[in-house]
């Protein structure tokens, strides 16, 4: 049987909201994982959406969400698509649902005009810079990122110049 990509719906937030916490505790980053029910709505479907969720339903179960956002290339002069998470559950990998994912998403980028598609993973996370690389996916070399966490954020503000 083949699964089923579509979008999320406020209903589905609590369900989206575990799987957050599924793949929180598989990167190891429980801690970090604090957000809620009432923030993902707000981000995901609230006047102004940040981003979107699809969820992926294999004989009506979810199996798996990818969320994702727009960004723009100032090079291309063309939107891209950013990846944040993509995540299936254990019992569900290793049956072609997260290329299937993957592909799904590389449409919607083709038909919104993208120029490219892209996300992060984990340097210690070996079976999806396997999966990755399996797909024609590179990593971009001589890039680092930089983050600024909501502490660091408040502290930058304050800071004279």
């Amino acid at each position: 049987m083949q699964p089923t990509f579509e979008p999320a719906t406020p209903a589905d937030v609590p369900v989206v909201l575990q799987m957050i916490g599924e793949l929180a505790d598989f990167e190891k980053l429980s801690k970090a994982a604090v957000g809620t029910a009432a923030a993902l709505h707000e981000g995901l479907f609230g006047v102004t959406p940040k981003a979107e969720a699809l969820l992926a339903r294999l004989e009506g179960q979810v199996v798996g969400f990818a969320l994702f956002f727009s960004n723009y290339s100032t090079f291309l002069c063309r939107p891209g698509l950013y990846l944040e998470d993509l995540y299936i559950r254990p019992a569900y990998r290793a049956q072609g649902i997260g290329r299937q994912f993957l592909q799904h998403i590389a449409r919607l980028a083709l038909e919104r005009g993208c120029g490219r598609f892209e996300w992060s993973v984990l340097n210690w996370n070996e079976s999806a810079i396997q999966f990755y690389q399996s797909m024609g996916a590179r990593p971009v070399a001589g890039w680092t990122v930089y983050r600024l966490d909501q502490f660091a954020l408040e502290a930058f503000r304050d800071t004279p110049a």
